[in-house]
């Protein structure tokens, strides 16, 4: 908390209480005077100026005229507590505030100020701003990787908790991937710059969390839109409550207290405060869970989900292709996959990786006489007189042989030695391992339904909706097809929609709920989307679901228990039951309860 405040507040109040024990009563006011301008000073400094300024009806012009009115009325203590509350409902609030933006600020370090650059070898200190994609940087333990890059020397672990919310440190070495704001935790490694500083991943979070700060949510803008109407009516009320009893004969100073209690309880703090608070604390209570959230309006249509929408690559699946099956004829496995990786040797098509990974053994290339690409079926490589063919169901067509396939999920690879057929490799996209629990959990959530929409083929489409429990299932889709289906599942609830590409951006835009999944995602998805995820998991979904409900029910809370209390301690105190203290209490008291609920979100 800001201490200077502390000591005002606390001196204020011992010049207030030293005031109510002298007996000198003129002393005693000149002390009350004292300490009520020692704790009411930025009170008036607010209200004067906002007078000047034109826009005068808030709480501080409230706070003004209430507690001026109770020094009027002699009633010197009531005067004094009315401004010292106040005062310490607003260090309350500045603690809060602080707190919760402590959470988002933290990611505003995740760009290091400078980064250590190879030239010719040596090494000098430049701002990142000004490193250049092909660059050589050396990031020492303790630093934070300035830049996007591939680790070409040494080997180290890396702390990637700020950009995936994950405490578990990575292990990278040469050839490895590293993203800026990571912190090198204890090798000292040198890395080649991939993106530039602008396009990096920490630059793309930072205005990603800028961003989030313009979006504000319905019952944010509703409090927002209640304060500036309901000020100038509560003091029109106050108005008529003391000058319709006077003007009936009734006790002028008797009303005009009545009156002043009335504006003192009806200043719309708790609310005012509460509820953006509560927004931008689930912000940054999530962004410890590594998903940005933009704003209150996102975070209100995540509590409402009812439909969950998802892409099927990348997001239920790790977009990794990997063999499931070998199913040899006349051959070994371990032939059989020989006879593939060979064939695939100078193709970087992902299945041809994932064959030449699972071979795993390094192979000789001088011995390829001839490489064939055949467009749209396979390859063939010509080896000491022999031909090897690997490809689909086409080229073995083309060639005169008869494919025997009997899965049911993935991409085949046959091969075949001249005329000979060996077999065929099964290529699966392998199904991330929290995403049977994520579906099983959003349908726990009040999910209705769950739906997957996916540009492969039925077969493949089928298998992992059927695993994961999906609901409904649309295949063979164009990115425009997407958009039609959402189109109208959009009709049947709030709906929330999960991808990672270039062509989920419209569907991202479209949905009620946009969420981007993963950092390795394209920027048109971040861009598009209500929800960033920092990991690849689609369960934090769920955490963001779950985070996003108890924000609403605390704002839910803050807007009923405050009004439900200023309603009653404003009817009391008309009437003539409730006083001061009681007024205070619907004030000050009702605000830090409230400020203290929303806290209860970054926990």
């Amino acid at each position: 908390m800001n201490h200077k405040s502390i000591i005002r507040l606390a001196i204020g109040a011992a010049i207030c209480v030293t005031a109510m024990f002298i007996s000198y009563s003129y002393i005693s006011v000149v002390l009350y005077l004292v300490s009520y301008v020692i704790i009411g000073f930025p009170v008036f400094k607010k209200a004067i100026r906002n007078v000047f300024s034109g826009n005068f009806l808030d709480e501080n012009f409230l706070m003004l005229i209430a507690s001026l009115g109770a020094f009027c009325l002699k009633e010197y203590t009531e005067g004094v507590a009315v401004v010292l509350f106040y005062g310490i409902g607003e260090l309350f609030e500045k603690h809060a505030v602080r707190k919760s933006r402590a959470e988002v600020t933290k990611m505003m370090d995740l760009s290091p100020d400078f980064a250590n650059k190879e030239i010719g070898g040596e090494v000098i200190t430049v701002a990142p701003e000004e490193v250049n994609i092909g660059d050589v940087l050396v990031v020492k333990p303790g630093e934070r990787f300035p830049l996007d890059g591939i680790v070409v020397f040494g080997k180290t672990s890396i702390d990637t908790k700020s950009l995936t919310g994950e405490a578990s440190p990575v292990s990278v070495s040469q050839g490895d991937e590293v993203l800026s704001g990571s912190v090198n935790l204890s090798g000292v490694v040198k890395i080649k710059v991939t993106k530039s500083f602008n396009q990096s991943t920490a630059s793309r979070i930072l205005e990603l969390a800028t961003a989030a700060a313009s979006k504000k949510a319905v019952s944010e803008r509703f409090i927002t839109k209640f304060a500036r109407f309901y000020t100038p009516v509560v003091v029109v009320c106050a108005i008529l409550l003391w000058v319709i009893p006077v003007l009936l004969g009734q006790p002028f100073i008797k009303w005009i207290k009545r009156a002043l209690l009335f504006l003192v309880v009806s200043c719309p703090c708790a609310l005012v405060i509460s509820v953006p608070l509560a927004f931008f604390a689930a912000v940054g209570g999530a962004s410890k869970k590594g998903i940005l959230i933009k704003g209150g309006s996102s975070i209100e249509a995540l509590s409402k989900t009812k439909i969950a929408v998802f892409d099927k690559t990348g997001t239920l699946t790790q977009g990794v292709f990997e063999i499931s099956q070998i199913n040899p004829h006349g051959v070994t496995k371990d032939q059989l996959l020989m006879y593939a990786a060979i064939a695939e040797s100078f193709s970087d098509h992902p299945i041809a990786c994932s064959i030449k990974n699972a071979y795993g053994k390094k192979l000789d290339l001088s011995v390829i006489d001839k490489s064939e690409e055949i467009a749209g079926m396979g390859v063939a490589v010509e080896v000491n007189g022999d031909k090897i063919f690997a490809g689909n169901e086409k080229l073995m067509q083309k060639i005169g042989i008869t494919a025997d396939a009997q899965s049911d999920f993935g991409t085949y690879v046959h091969i075949a030695l001249n005329d000979k057929y060996l077999g065929y490799i099964v290529i699966s996209d392998v199904i991330k391992q929290d995403a049977e629990r994520a579906i099983n959990e959003l349908k726990k959530l009040g999910v209705t339904k769950t739906v997957m929409l996916t540009g492969d083929a039925k077969t493949s489409a089928q298998k992992v909706s059927q695993k994961l429990g999906i609901d409904e299932m649309h295949h063979s889709l164009l990115p425009h097809d997407k958009l039609c289906i959402i189109e109208k599942i959009i009709n049947d609830g709030v709906t929330l929609y999960a991808g990672d590409g270039i062509n989920d951006t419209p569907v991202l835009m479209r949905a009620d709920v946009g969420v981007a999944m993963g950092l390795n995602g394209t920027d048109a998805a971040m861009e598009a989307a209500d929800v960033v995820l920092m990991g690849d998991e689609p369960s934090k979904i769920i955490d963001a679901i779950k985070l996003s409900k108890k924000t609403m029910r605390i704002v839910m809370c803050n807007i009923v228990f405050a009004l439900a209390v200023k309603v009653i301690v404003m009817i009391l105190g008309a009437v003539g039951i409730a006083g001061m203290w009681s007024a205070v209490f619907a004030d000050v008291g009702v605000s830090v309860i409230a400020i203290s609920n929303s806290i209860r979100i970054l926990k």
